[in-house]
């Protein structure tokens, strides 16, 4: 069958060279590598821009798909390990982004809380805190602020407090977004209108109820942004305040 679609083609000949069985075993990893690594550049390394992120991520598998069979043309003994890694991979990681996009992840973690003064019910537990309400020695608001929608519907409150002891808490309660794939909680600096110098806090636990991530001291002020990696998407904005 290659070779009739090798002669259709006008391809170059097949090699006559004998490829040793370790580069045959070698291949399906290697195959598998490149196309979960062009993903991620095409995805998240080449534009902040999600719709163009997306073409682009399509426009890789077709170009490692065309790759491969090529391949597959000019080493016949590469063409069924290099074929098969190509399109396992590719479904596996398309299966992965349609799952990631359209299953809810709910949660409902203990948060922090901060006493109010007044002997009223906790103000985070509310999605309501008010900087400065907190008792002496327990934990205090530092900032808070509500989201608003990026790319998808996003809402709930973003609460930075410190703990007793110096130890600093992020809180998102009564929060909620859509699923997506590889959602990260970011604090960046400014207005929360860019990715760039985020930090980090980890991936987003759930796309629907209360939960917490921990800060560390020198963690920039600013806003909470929920960032899709593997599409350079922001799902959604709190600035702190």
């Amino acid at each position: 069958m290659f070779e009739r679609v090798r002669e259709a083609a006008g391809a170059v000949p097949v090699s006559p060279r004998v490829l040793p069985g370790w580069v045959r075993v070698l291949s399906i990893p290697a195959v598998g590598a490149a196309v979960v690594a062009g993903v991620w550049v095409t995805g998240a390394v080449l534009t902040e821009d999600g719709s163009v992120a997306m073409v682009l991520t399509g426009v890789w598998f077709a170009t490692a798909g065309g790759l491969a069979v090529l391949a597959g043309l000019h080493w016949r003994r590469l063409a069924v390990p290099v074929i098969a890694s190509w399109l396992l991979t590719s479904m596996a990681v398309g299966a992965f982004l349609l799952l990631t996009s359209t299953v809810d992840r709910v949660v409902d973690e203990d948060v922090v809380t901060v006493p109010s003064t007044s002997g009223s019910p906790s103000p985070t537990n509310a999605g309501e805190p008010t900087t400065g309400a907190a008792t002496a020695k327990g934990p205090q608001v530092l900032s808070a602020g509500l989201f608003s929608a990026g790319a998808h519907p996003t809402r709930g409150r973003a609460t930075l407090v410190e703990k007793p002891g110096g130890a600093r808490a992020l809180t998102l309660t009564q929060f909620e977004t859509d699923p997506g794939p590889d959602l990260r909680v970011y604090l960046v600096p400014g207005d929360g209108s860019s990715a760039r110098g985020a930090l980090d806090l980890g991936a987003l636990r759930g796309n629907k109820g209360d939960q917490q991530y921990d800060v560390p001291t020198d963690a920039p002020d600013g806003a909470v942004l929920i960032w899709c990696r593997a599409f350079s998407v922001a799902f959604g904005t709190a600035p702190l305040a």
